[in-house]
């Protein structure tokens, strides 16, 4: 893009100072600058309302995306004990005796994990509607679930049905595990090289706002009280409408209109939208030389990606890195709260207001994450965030021990929460998400979302299930374990895992290619460009 130093004051000094040249009047010298000073201001403002198109549509497809699924997830801590009396209560006006406790912990426990599992049933949906809606309809299509979930929700007490909240977190989790893959995959195809991974990662950003607000709207002076937990549940449609409202207005993935659909003009459409008419005819090319590249491929099946040598070094890294990313401990930490919080000496009724905190820390890591991604790399941030989440948890599981001997043990280990949470927000939780972006091409991208989701949602359903055995057995040193898994993830990523920071989809593709088959050179890319349907399926 070309760039000009001179603002419009300068190009007026410019005018008084400099003399006409030979053949030219002052006067036409005059309309002269003063035509160049209005271009200047219109091309700028153009830049400018083409940088707000990108920012806009990174909200629009975040407020429903990956925002609903960090909503959904802290919202239902609040009202606890209110659905359990509901419950409760539900069973005995049918059966005229009330609910015995285990079996009342039974429901609050299937009310629980019926969100991871529609969150894998929605992964394994989002590869396949990826490829036949598109990125952004897939999107919008998916609030069909948060409608139908909150209508559920809302109409449970009057309806006198628990059944009712189990099916609305069924199908609030298959809309999550929808978002949490289209979203990084649509945000990640419509950024430029330069910004692809801090746009893909404000998916990161979204999952971490909607903690807080979820935290936030279950406080007991808003929708946490024993009265309104119906509309606390329900409160998920609002994310839902403004979705609905405002990613139609933004661009379909530019990449997925050229190489999917055969639209070049649609992708042409969606680039100037996007960047500005400056910088289309750079890219263009680069997305025609990748479209050449895929020619006469179809969508892979997420059980070819196993089979393929080509894909090993790239499988290995989404399958290791996702599993450290789920059992690095960060749940334990979050589980622990409330019980530090309360050994610190913090007030009964300010425990709410300090877990919060932890909420708003998340979030702020995943800010400055945002901001540095493009500056150190991807390597950097996941080997900084697993070496501090092992030295923070060590100084953790020592503070544990030691914090009924110790009187000030218990705000060390307060503390050790606090760092364990920013060192996952600024490397773990963030740049996990965008590895089956940007580690997979075009035809195999949403394959690899799908074992990526699959595999998300599978280990977050073991974890709620195995965790409070794990604290049981092992009390104070419940984070050994995990200690064991950080380290892990740190080394892998150290020696295995490739630097993808500023390099298109098609120069990381012949990177890993070399990786893969270290002793074969790489045949020619073909650079027909070929109208194809890349990844029809």
């Amino acid at each position: 893009m070309c760039t000009c130093s001179m603002s419009s004051c300068d190009l007026e000094r410019f005018e008084v100072q400099s003399p006409p040249g030979p053949g030219v009047s002052d006067k036409g010298l005059r309309t002269s600058v003063k035509t160049g000073a209005a271009a200047l201001g219109s091309f700028t403002k153009a830049s400018n309302i083409q940088g707000r198109v990108l920012l806009l549509t990174i909200c629009a497809a975040g407020i429903g995306g990956t925002f609903q699924f960090g909503y959904n997830l802290s919202i239902i801590n609040a009202p606890t004990l209110h659905i359990q009396d509901f419950t409760n209560e539900t069973w005995w006006g049918r059966t005229g005796r009330p609910l015995p406790d285990h079996l009342v912990l039974l429901v609050w426990s299937f009310i629980v994990s019926l969100y991871p599992l529609g969150g894998l049933f929605g992964a394994l949906l989002a590869g396949p509607l990826a490829i036949k809606l598109g990125r952004k309809k897939t999107l919008l299509v998916n609030n069909i679930f948060v409608v139908a979930a909150a209508v559920l929700f809302g109409f449970s007490r009057r309806a006198g049905s628990f059944e009712m909240i189990m099916l609305g977190r069924l199908l609030m989790g298959v809309s999550a595990g929808v978002s949490m893959n289209v979203q990084p995959m649509y945000l990640g195809e419509s950024a430029p090289k330069e910004l692809r991974g801090a746009v893909a990662i404000t998916s990161a950003i979204f999952t971490a706002l909607g903690i807080v607000m979820g935290q936030v709207v279950g406080l007991k002076e808003l929708l946490g009280g024993p009265q309104a937990w119906p509309l606390l549940l329900a409160s998920c449609l609002v994310p839902g409408v403004l979705q609905l409202a405002s990613l139609p207005l933004f661009p379909e993935s530019p990449r997925y209109l050229l190489i999917d659909c055969g639209d070049t003009e649609a992708c042409l459409a969606a680039l100037q939208r996007l960047r500005g008419p400056a910088d289309v005819a750079g890219e263009l090319a680069e997305l025609e030389r990748e479209r050449a590249a895929c020619r006469g491929q179809r969508a892979r099946r997420p059980w070819e990606l196993f089979r393929e040598r080509a894909l090993r070094r790239q499988l290995t890294s989404l399958v290791v890195l996702g599993s450290a990313m789920e059992l690095c401990g960060n749940d334990a930490v979050y589980a622990y709260a409330s019980s530090l919080f309360r050994e610190a000496g913090v007030p009964e009724e300010r425990i709410q207001y300090a877990i919060i905190g932890t909420g708003s820390c998340e979030l702020l890591t995943a800010f400055v994450s945002c901001m540095v991604i493009e500056r150190v790399g991807r390597r950097v941030l996941l080997m900084g965030g697993y070496c501090l989440m092992t030295c923070c948890g060590s100084v953790f599981t020592a503070a544990l021990c030691l914090q009924s001997s110790v009187p000030w043990m218990p705000y060390l280990a307060m503390s050790c929460l606090f760092a364990c949470i920013l060192s996952f927000g600024i490397g773990p939780a963030g740049v996990t998400g965008i590895l089956a972006m940007e580690l997979f091409d075009q035809t195999a991208r949403p394959a690899a979302y799908v074992v990526c989701g699959a595999l998300m949602w599978t280990m977050l359903f073991l974890v709620g299930l195995g965790f409070p055995f794990i604290m049981e057995g092992l009390s104070h040193f419940l984070y050994v374990p995990f200690l064991g898994v950080c380290v892990c993830g740190a080394v892998y990523t150290g020696f295995f895992l490739p630097e993808t920071k500023g390099k298109t989809f098609l120069e990381i593709s012949e990177e890993l290619h070399q990786l893969n088959f270290p002793r074969r050179s790489q045949g020619p890319i073909s650079r027909v460009p070929e109208v194809i349907l890349s990844t029809e399926l």
